[in-house]
Protein backbone atom coordinates (compact mmCIF):
# COMPACT_ATOMS: atom_id res chain seq x y z
CA UNK A 1 0.00 0.00 0.00
CA UNK A 2 1.75 3.47 -0.70
CA UNK A 3 1.56 6.44 1.27
CA UNK A 4 -1.60 8.97 1.95
CA UNK A 5 -2.15 10.66 -1.72
CA UNK A 6 -1.46 14.30 -1.31
CA UNK A 7 -1.49 15.65 -4.81
CA UNK A 8 -5.07 17.02 -5.06
CA UNK A 9 -4.90 15.69 -9.17
CA UNK A 10 -4.65 12.41 -7.90
CA UNK A 11 -7.42 12.27 -4.74
CA UNK A 12 -9.50 14.83 -7.38
CA UNK A 13 -9.30 12.04 -10.06
CA UNK A 14 -9.92 9.27 -8.03
CA UNK A 15 -13.21 10.84 -6.40
CA UNK A 16 -14.47 11.48 -9.60
CA UNK A 17 -14.16 7.98 -10.77
CA UNK A 18 -16.61 7.46 -7.94
CA UNK A 19 -20.06 8.85 -10.13
CA UNK A 20 -18.27 8.03 -13.12
CA UNK A 21 -18.13 4.59 -11.81
CA UNK A 22 -22.04 4.39 -10.89
CA UNK A 23 -22.81 5.21 -14.72
CA UNK A 24 -20.34 2.85 -16.40
CA UNK A 25 -21.68 0.11 -14.07
CA UNK A 26 -25.08 0.99 -15.15
CA UNK A 27 -24.80 0.95 -18.71
CA UNK A 28 -22.64 -2.95 -17.54
CA UNK A 29 -26.40 -3.53 -16.25
CA UNK A 30 -28.40 -2.53 -19.28
CA UNK A 31 -25.89 -4.88 -21.01
CA UNK A 32 -26.65 -7.74 -18.90
CA UNK A 33 -30.45 -6.96 -19.01
CA UNK A 34 -30.47 -6.68 -23.14
CA UNK A 35 -28.97 -10.09 -22.82
CA UNK A 36 -31.72 -11.96 -20.62
CA UNK A 37 -30.20 -12.19 -17.36
CA UNK A 38 -33.06 -11.22 -14.69
CA UNK A 39 -33.42 -8.07 -13.11
CA UNK A 40 -32.80 -8.57 -9.96
CA UNK A 41 -29.58 -10.51 -10.07
CA UNK A 42 -28.43 -7.73 -12.12
CA UNK A 43 -29.28 -4.99 -9.40
CA UNK A 44 -27.65 -6.98 -6.85
CA UNK A 45 -24.35 -7.09 -8.73
CA UNK A 46 -24.58 -3.80 -9.36
CA UNK A 47 -24.86 -2.73 -5.76
CA UNK A 48 -22.20 -5.22 -4.60
CA UNK A 49 -19.91 -4.05 -7.22
CA UNK A 50 -20.48 -0.11 -6.50
CA UNK A 51 -20.11 -0.79 -2.62
CA UNK A 52 -16.69 -2.80 -3.27
CA UNK A 53 -15.77 0.55 -5.40
CA UNK A 54 -16.84 2.77 -2.57
CA UNK A 55 -14.64 1.32 0.11
CA UNK A 56 -11.93 0.95 -2.07
CA UNK A 57 -11.59 4.33 -3.13
CA UNK A 58 -12.46 6.19 0.03
CA UNK A 59 -10.62 3.99 2.20
CA UNK A 60 -7.49 4.11 0.09
CA UNK A 61 -7.91 7.89 0.16
CA UNK A 62 -8.82 7.99 3.58
CA UNK A 63 -8.39 11.99 4.36
CA UNK A 64 -12.52 13.31 4.05
CA UNK A 65 -13.23 10.82 1.48
CA UNK A 66 -12.93 7.91 4.37
CA UNK A 67 -14.82 10.41 6.88
CA UNK A 68 -17.29 10.83 4.50
CA UNK A 69 -17.73 7.15 4.22
CA UNK A 70 -18.53 6.95 7.56
CA UNK A 71 -20.71 9.59 8.24
CA UNK A 72 -22.69 7.98 5.60
CA UNK A 73 -22.50 4.61 7.34
CA UNK A 74 -24.42 5.35 10.62
CA UNK A 75 -27.20 6.47 8.50
CA UNK A 76 -27.53 2.96 6.22
CA UNK A 77 -30.59 2.27 8.82
CA UNK A 78 -33.04 4.66 6.65
CA UNK A 79 -32.46 2.84 3.48
CA UNK A 80 -34.52 0.50 2.02
CA UNK A 81 -33.31 -2.96 2.55
CA UNK A 82 -32.72 -3.61 -1.00
CA UNK A 83 -30.76 -0.31 -1.24
CA UNK A 84 -28.90 -0.41 2.09
CA UNK A 85 -27.85 -4.38 1.99
CA UNK A 86 -25.57 -4.12 -0.27
CA UNK A 87 -24.03 -1.19 1.24
CA UNK A 88 -23.72 -2.39 5.10
CA UNK A 89 -20.63 -4.24 4.74
CA UNK A 90 -18.49 -1.91 2.32
CA UNK A 91 -19.70 1.12 4.72
CA UNK A 92 -19.46 -0.57 7.82
CA UNK A 93 -15.61 -1.89 7.50
CA UNK A 94 -15.19 2.03 7.09
CA UNK A 95 -15.94 1.78 10.93
CA UNK A 96 -12.81 -0.26 11.78
CA UNK A 97 -10.41 -0.60 9.31
CA UNK A 98 -8.71 0.93 6.32
CA UNK A 99 -5.78 0.49 4.19
CA UNK A 100 -2.53 1.05 6.37
CA UNK A 101 0.29 3.36 5.44
CA UNK A 102 3.76 1.71 5.24
CA UNK A 103 5.68 0.88 8.49
CA UNK A 104 8.19 3.16 7.14
CA UNK A 105 5.87 6.38 6.94
CA UNK A 106 4.73 5.26 10.68
CA UNK A 107 8.34 5.45 11.84
CA UNK A 108 9.31 8.36 10.38
CA UNK A 109 6.35 10.33 11.71
CA UNK A 110 6.79 8.81 15.48
CA UNK A 111 10.65 9.52 14.64
CA UNK A 112 9.72 13.34 14.04
CA UNK A 113 7.41 13.63 16.94
CA UNK A 114 8.80 12.14 19.70
CA UNK A 115 12.42 11.98 19.06
CA UNK A 116 14.73 9.62 16.97
CA UNK A 117 15.23 7.68 20.44
CA UNK A 118 11.65 6.89 20.30
CA UNK A 119 11.70 3.24 20.33
CA UNK A 120 12.80 3.44 24.03
CA UNK A 121 9.47 5.06 25.24
CA UNK A 122 8.43 1.53 24.83
CA UNK A 123 8.66 -1.72 25.94
CA UNK A 124 6.94 -3.27 22.94
CA UNK A 125 5.77 -1.95 19.69
CA UNK A 126 3.43 -3.62 16.85
CA UNK A 127 4.15 -2.30 13.57
CA UNK A 128 1.02 -3.59 12.22
CA UNK A 129 -1.92 -1.26 13.01
CA UNK A 130 -4.75 -2.28 15.07
CA UNK A 131 -7.07 -0.34 13.79
CA UNK A 132 -6.98 2.71 10.49
CA UNK A 133 -9.46 5.46 10.98
CA UNK A 134 -9.93 9.23 8.84
CA UNK A 135 -7.01 11.18 9.28
CA UNK A 136 -4.34 8.21 11.22
CA UNK A 137 -4.06 4.86 12.32
CA UNK A 138 -3.77 3.35 15.97
CA UNK A 139 -0.72 1.11 16.90
CA UNK A 140 -0.89 -1.34 19.99
CA UNK A 141 2.28 -1.37 22.28
CA UNK A 142 3.41 -1.12 25.94
CA UNK A 143 4.61 1.96 27.57
CA UNK A 144 7.82 2.12 29.15
CA UNK A 145 5.83 1.69 32.84
CA UNK A 146 4.56 -1.53 31.14
CA UNK A 147 0.87 0.10 31.09
CA UNK A 148 -0.62 -1.21 27.62
CA UNK A 149 -1.54 1.61 25.53
CA UNK A 150 -2.88 2.86 21.68
CA UNK A 151 -0.57 4.93 20.12
CA UNK A 152 -2.68 7.20 17.30
CA UNK A 153 -0.05 8.30 14.78
CA UNK A 154 -1.82 11.14 12.00
CA UNK A 155 -1.52 10.53 8.78
CA UNK A 156 1.39 13.02 7.34
CA UNK A 157 -0.55 15.62 4.63
CA UNK A 158 -4.16 14.68 6.12
CA UNK A 159 -4.74 18.06 6.96
CA UNK A 160 -4.78 19.17 3.40
CA UNK A 161 -6.30 15.70 2.00
CA UNK A 162 -9.39 16.16 4.42
CA UNK A 163 -9.79 20.05 2.78
CA UNK A 164 -9.22 18.49 -0.60
CA UNK A 165 -11.52 15.54 -0.28
CA UNK A 166 -14.25 17.57 0.74
CA UNK A 167 -14.12 20.31 -1.26
CA UNK A 168 -14.20 17.83 -4.18
CA UNK A 169 -17.11 16.02 -2.42
CA UNK A 170 -19.15 19.36 -2.44
CA UNK A 171 -18.62 19.65 -5.80
CA UNK A 172 -20.08 15.88 -6.17
CA UNK A 173 -22.53 15.49 -4.03
CA UNK A 174 -25.50 15.93 -6.57
CA UNK A 175 -23.90 13.18 -8.01
CA UNK A 176 -23.23 11.37 -4.91
CA UNK A 177 -26.34 11.43 -3.99
CA UNK A 178 -28.00 8.16 -5.11
CA UNK A 179 -25.15 6.72 -2.76
CA UNK A 180 -28.08 7.54 0.21
CA UNK A 181 -31.55 8.53 -1.62
CA UNK A 182 -33.69 11.30 0.34
CA UNK A 183 -30.77 12.80 2.07
CA UNK A 184 -29.20 15.77 1.02
CA UNK A 185 -25.46 15.10 1.13
CA UNK A 186 -24.24 18.99 0.76
CA UNK A 187 -25.46 20.11 3.94
CA UNK A 188 -23.54 16.91 5.45
CA UNK A 189 -20.05 17.68 3.73
CA UNK A 190 -20.13 21.18 4.69
CA UNK A 191 -20.15 20.01 8.25
CA UNK A 192 -17.72 18.30 8.39
CA UNK A 193 -15.47 20.74 6.69
CA UNK A 194 -16.36 23.12 10.08
CA UNK A 195 -14.82 20.29 12.08
CA UNK A 196 -11.36 19.39 10.04
CA UNK A 197 -9.10 21.87 11.92
CA UNK A 198 -10.26 20.75 15.56
CA UNK A 199 -9.93 17.08 14.81
CA UNK A 200 -6.14 17.31 13.14
CA UNK A 201 -5.17 18.95 16.40
CA UNK A 202 -4.63 16.30 18.50
CA UNK A 203 -3.66 18.49 21.37
CA UNK A 204 -7.15 19.48 21.76
CA UNK A 205 -8.46 15.93 21.77
CA UNK A 206 -6.24 15.17 24.26
CA UNK A 207 -7.83 18.07 26.03
CA UNK A 208 -11.21 16.30 25.78
CA UNK A 209 -10.50 12.92 26.15
CA UNK A 210 -8.63 13.86 29.79
CA UNK A 211 -11.63 15.81 30.72
CA UNK A 212 -14.04 12.56 30.06
CA UNK A 213 -11.42 10.09 31.85
CA UNK A 214 -11.33 12.05 34.87
CA UNK A 215 -15.49 12.58 34.86
CA UNK A 216 -15.77 8.85 34.17
CA UNK A 217 -13.03 7.50 36.35
CA UNK A 218 -15.01 5.59 38.58
CA UNK A 219 -18.33 5.36 36.64
CA UNK A 220 -19.42 1.18 36.59
CA UNK A 221 -20.97 1.94 32.80
CA UNK A 222 -18.59 4.01 30.71
CA UNK A 223 -14.72 3.50 30.13
CA UNK A 224 -12.89 6.24 28.89
CA UNK A 225 -8.95 5.61 28.53
CA UNK A 226 -6.77 8.25 29.61
CA UNK A 227 -4.15 9.85 27.90
CA UNK A 228 -0.50 9.26 28.38
CA UNK A 229 1.54 11.14 26.13
CA UNK A 230 0.68 13.84 23.53
CA UNK A 231 3.11 15.31 21.22
CA UNK A 232 1.81 17.28 17.53
CA UNK A 233 0.77 14.65 15.72
CA UNK A 234 1.21 11.61 18.14
CA UNK A 235 -1.56 10.90 20.61
CA UNK A 236 -0.96 8.23 23.28
CA UNK A 237 -3.78 6.70 25.41
CA UNK A 238 -4.49 3.70 27.37
CA UNK A 239 -5.38 0.40 25.62
CA UNK A 240 -8.65 -0.46 26.26
CA UNK A 241 -9.90 -4.52 25.02
CA UNK A 242 -13.50 -5.06 24.01
CA UNK A 243 -15.86 -6.32 21.21
CA UNK A 244 -16.05 -3.78 18.67
CA UNK A 245 -19.79 -2.31 18.56
CA UNK A 246 -19.81 -3.51 14.53
CA UNK A 247 -19.25 -6.90 15.94
CA UNK A 248 -22.59 -6.76 18.47
CA UNK A 249 -24.40 -5.15 14.78
CA UNK A 250 -23.41 -8.08 13.10
CA UNK A 251 -23.65 -10.88 15.51
CA UNK A 252 -24.42 -9.73 18.89
CA UNK A 253 -27.11 -11.05 21.34
CA UNK A 254 -29.77 -9.60 21.89
CA UNK A 255 -29.13 -9.36 25.52
CA UNK A 256 -25.84 -7.47 24.18
CA UNK A 257 -27.22 -5.44 21.49
CA UNK A 258 -29.93 -3.99 24.76
CA UNK A 259 -27.27 -3.40 26.82
CA UNK A 260 -25.03 -1.43 24.06
CA UNK A 261 -28.01 0.54 23.01
CA UNK A 262 -28.69 1.63 26.55
CA UNK A 263 -25.26 2.10 27.32
CA UNK A 264 -25.07 4.37 23.77
CA UNK A 265 -28.20 6.60 25.47
CA UNK A 266 -26.70 6.86 28.45
CA UNK A 267 -23.67 8.74 27.12
CA UNK A 268 -25.25 10.60 24.83
CA UNK A 269 -27.08 12.45 27.31
CA UNK A 270 -25.06 12.03 30.58
CA UNK A 271 -22.06 13.50 28.70
CA UNK A 272 -22.82 16.60 28.06
CA UNK A 273 -24.29 17.44 31.10
CA UNK A 274 -21.16 15.70 33.54
CA UNK A 275 -18.37 16.88 31.21
CA UNK A 276 -19.37 20.34 29.10
CA UNK A 277 -18.59 18.20 25.61
CA UNK A 278 -20.48 16.39 23.94
CA UNK A 279 -18.36 13.44 21.72
CA UNK A 280 -19.21 14.18 18.24
CA UNK A 281 -18.46 11.29 16.55
CA UNK A 282 -20.96 8.29 17.22
CA UNK A 283 -19.99 6.00 14.88
CA UNK A 284 -19.58 2.18 15.94
CA UNK A 285 -15.67 1.99 15.61
CA UNK A 286 -15.74 4.42 18.27
CA UNK A 287 -17.42 2.08 20.76
CA UNK A 288 -16.66 -0.80 22.83
CA UNK A 289 -18.17 -3.57 24.99
CA UNK A 290 -15.89 -4.40 27.91
CA UNK A 291 -17.39 -6.95 30.49
CA UNK A 292 -17.61 -6.18 34.54
CA UNK A 293 -20.78 -4.02 34.48
CA UNK A 294 -22.29 -3.18 37.36
CA UNK A 295 -23.68 -6.22 38.27
CA UNK A 296 -20.48 -8.20 37.89
CA UNK A 297 -18.52 -10.02 35.58
CA UNK A 298 -21.07 -11.17 33.37
CA UNK A 299 -22.67 -7.30 32.52
CA UNK A 300 -20.97 -4.78 30.36
CA UNK A 301 -19.49 -1.29 30.26
CA UNK A 302 -19.30 0.66 27.10
CA UNK A 303 -15.93 1.64 26.32
CA UNK A 304 -15.41 5.30 24.44
CA UNK A 305 -12.69 5.68 22.01
CA UNK A 306 -12.09 9.22 19.41
CA UNK A 307 -12.72 12.52 21.02
CA UNK A 308 -11.46 14.51 17.83
CA UNK A 309 -14.83 15.69 17.53
CA UNK A 310 -16.59 17.43 20.39
CA UNK A 311 -19.18 20.10 20.67
CA UNK A 312 -18.21 22.51 23.38
CA UNK A 313 -21.45 23.06 26.10
CA UNK A 314 -20.72 24.26 28.92
CA UNK A 315 -24.03 24.31 30.85
CA UNK A 316 -24.93 20.54 28.96
CA UNK A 317 -27.02 19.81 25.91
CA UNK A 318 -29.67 23.40 25.67
CA UNK A 319 -32.79 23.56 27.96
CA UNK A 320 -34.81 24.58 25.15
CA UNK A 321 -34.46 20.79 23.66
CA UNK A 322 -35.87 19.43 26.82
CA UNK A 323 -38.74 21.99 27.60
CA UNK A 324 -39.70 21.36 23.41
CA UNK A 325 -39.59 17.42 24.07
CA UNK A 326 -41.77 18.30 26.95
CA UNK A 327 -44.21 20.50 25.19
CA UNK A 328 -44.56 18.24 22.32
CA UNK A 329 -45.25 14.82 23.88
CA UNK A 330 -47.89 16.94 26.20
CA UNK A 331 -49.23 18.00 23.23
CA UNK A 332 -48.66 21.92 23.36
CA UNK A 333 -48.40 22.84 19.67
CA UNK A 334 -48.73 26.52 20.36
CA UNK A 335 -45.93 26.72 22.70
CA UNK A 336 -43.75 24.39 21.13
CA UNK A 337 -44.20 26.50 17.74
CA UNK A 338 -43.12 30.00 19.76
CA UNK A 339 -39.54 27.94 21.47
CA UNK A 340 -39.13 26.94 17.38
CA UNK A 341 -39.18 30.60 16.55
CA UNK A 342 -37.11 32.04 19.38
CA UNK A 343 -34.71 29.51 19.06
CA UNK A 344 -34.23 30.12 15.45
CA UNK A 345 -35.89 26.88 13.63
CA UNK A 346 -38.33 29.18 12.40
CA UNK A 347 -37.63 32.32 10.38
CA UNK A 348 -39.36 35.31 10.28
CA UNK A 349 -39.91 35.52 6.93
CA UNK A 350 -42.15 31.67 7.66
CA UNK A 351 -45.10 31.11 8.94
CA UNK A 352 -46.26 27.73 9.95
CA UNK A 353 -49.37 26.17 11.30
CA UNK A 354 -48.60 25.28 15.08
CA UNK A 355 -50.80 21.72 14.57
CA UNK A 356 -48.84 21.05 11.59
CA UNK A 357 -45.54 21.24 13.15
CA UNK A 358 -47.13 19.44 16.09
CA UNK A 359 -47.87 16.41 13.89
CA UNK A 360 -44.41 16.51 11.92
CA UNK A 361 -42.08 16.38 15.19
CA UNK A 362 -44.42 13.28 17.06
CA UNK A 363 -43.51 10.11 15.27
CA UNK A 364 -40.12 11.32 15.40
CA UNK A 365 -40.18 11.74 19.46
CA UNK A 366 -42.08 8.45 20.08
CA UNK A 367 -39.17 6.87 21.76
CA UNK A 368 -39.60 9.20 24.30
CA UNK A 369 -43.19 8.89 24.90
CA UNK A 370 -42.98 5.20 26.30
CA UNK A 371 -40.96 3.65 29.24
CA UNK A 372 -39.24 1.21 26.60
CA UNK A 373 -38.23 1.58 23.22
CA UNK A 374 -37.68 -0.47 20.55
CA UNK A 375 -34.65 0.90 17.61
CA UNK A 376 -35.26 -0.68 14.65
CA UNK A 377 -34.29 0.05 10.81
CA UNK A 378 -37.95 -0.53 10.28
CA UNK A 379 -39.08 2.37 11.95
CA UNK A 380 -35.67 4.05 10.99
CA UNK A 381 -36.91 3.50 7.16
CA UNK A 382 -40.53 4.91 7.82
CA UNK A 383 -39.49 8.13 9.41
CA UNK A 384 -36.92 8.67 6.30
CA UNK A 385 -39.71 7.68 4.01
CA UNK A 386 -42.21 10.27 5.95
CA UNK A 387 -39.79 12.98 5.90
CA UNK A 388 -38.01 12.16 2.41
CA UNK A 389 -41.44 11.98 -0.01
CA UNK A 390 -41.91 14.68 -1.69
CA UNK A 391 -45.60 14.26 -1.83
CA UNK A 392 -46.30 13.97 1.87
CA UNK A 393 -47.02 17.38 3.93
CA UNK A 394 -44.17 16.15 6.15
CA UNK A 395 -41.88 16.69 3.27
CA UNK A 396 -43.57 19.93 2.47
CA UNK A 397 -42.90 21.31 6.15
CA UNK A 398 -39.20 20.09 7.04
CA UNK A 399 -38.22 22.34 3.76
CA UNK A 400 -39.77 25.09 5.59
CA UNK A 401 -37.68 24.55 8.48
CA UNK A 402 -34.23 25.70 9.30
CA UNK A 403 -31.68 24.47 11.56
CA UNK A 404 -29.63 27.58 13.52
CA UNK A 405 -25.91 26.99 13.29
CA UNK A 406 -25.74 25.96 17.36
CA UNK A 407 -27.68 22.69 16.82
CA UNK A 408 -26.13 21.89 13.67
CA UNK A 409 -23.46 19.26 15.88
CA UNK A 410 -26.54 18.46 18.03
CA UNK A 411 -28.90 17.56 15.63
CA UNK A 412 -26.15 15.37 13.56
CA UNK A 413 -25.12 13.18 16.92
CA UNK A 414 -28.52 12.48 17.78
CA UNK A 415 -29.66 11.36 14.42
CA UNK A 416 -26.26 9.39 14.39
CA UNK A 417 -26.94 7.69 17.55
CA UNK A 418 -30.22 6.71 16.87
CA UNK A 419 -29.04 5.44 13.62
CA UNK A 420 -26.97 3.25 15.52
CA UNK A 421 -29.51 2.12 18.23
CA UNK A 422 -31.77 1.23 14.86
CA UNK A 423 -28.57 -1.08 13.62
CA UNK A 424 -28.50 -2.58 17.09
CA UNK A 425 -32.16 -3.04 17.18
CA UNK A 426 -32.02 -2.29 20.46
CA UNK A 427 -34.94 -2.06 23.29
CA UNK A 428 -34.13 0.84 25.23
CA UNK A 429 -35.11 2.83 28.42
CA UNK A 430 -34.69 6.20 26.44
CA UNK A 431 -37.23 8.22 28.70
CA UNK A 432 -35.05 7.40 31.60
CA UNK A 433 -32.34 8.92 30.64
CA UNK A 434 -33.76 12.12 29.68
CA UNK A 435 -35.39 12.21 32.58
CA UNK A 436 -32.23 12.33 34.42
CA UNK A 437 -29.91 14.42 32.36
CA UNK A 438 -31.69 16.33 29.90
CA UNK A 439 -32.50 20.13 31.33
CA UNK A 440 -36.35 20.80 31.19
CA UNK A 441 -37.93 17.64 30.16
CA UNK A 442 -39.34 17.37 33.31
CA UNK A 443 -41.59 20.16 34.29
CA UNK A 444 -40.05 21.94 37.42
CA UNK A 445 -42.72 21.15 39.91
CA UNK A 446 -40.00 21.98 42.87
CA UNK A 447 -40.19 25.63 41.17
CA UNK A 448 -43.73 26.48 41.96
CA UNK A 449 -43.85 25.25 45.18
CA UNK A 450 -40.59 27.07 46.22
CA UNK A 451 -42.94 30.15 44.88
CA UNK A 452 -45.68 29.44 47.29
CA UNK A 453 -43.27 29.67 50.48
CA UNK A 454 -41.90 33.00 49.48
CA UNK A 455 -44.93 34.62 49.07
CA UNK A 456 -46.02 33.22 52.65
CA UNK A 457 -42.78 33.73 54.40
CA UNK A 458 -41.33 36.91 52.86
CA UNK A 459 -44.32 38.90 51.59
CA UNK A 460 -43.74 41.99 54.23
CA UNK A 461 -40.37 42.26 53.01
CA UNK A 462 -41.44 42.21 48.91
CA UNK A 463 -44.07 44.52 49.63
CA UNK A 464 -41.49 47.16 51.91
CA UNK A 465 -38.89 46.25 48.94
CA UNK A 466 -41.68 47.88 46.31
CA UNK A 467 -42.89 50.63 48.36
CA UNK A 468 -39.02 51.65 48.74
CA UNK A 469 -38.54 51.01 44.59
CA UNK A 470 -41.95 53.16 44.01
CA UNK A 471 -40.19 56.03 46.40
Amino acid sequence: MSDLPRKAVTRTAKLAALPLGFAGRATWGLGKRIVGESAEIVGQQLQQRTADQLFKVLGELKGGAMKFGQALSVFESALPEEVAGPYRAALTKLQEAAPPMPTRTVHSVLAERLGEDWQDLFLEFEDKPAAAASIGQVHRGVWHDGREVAVKVQYPGAGEALLSDLNQLSRFARLLGPLVPGMDIKPLITELKDRVSEELDYDLEAQAQRTHAEVFEDDPDIVVPDVVHQREQVLITEWIDGIPMSEIISNGTQEQRDRAGQLLAHFLFSGPARTGLLHADPHPGNFRLLPGGPEGEDDWRLGVLDFGTVDRLPGGLPEPIGEALRMTLDGEAEAVYEMLCAEGFVKESIELDPDAVLDYLLPIIEPARVDAFTFTRGWMRSQAARIGDPRSPAYQLAKQLNLPPAYLLIHRVTLSTIGVLCQLGATVRLRDELEEWLVGFLAEDGADEADEDVTEEDADVYEVEETAAEA
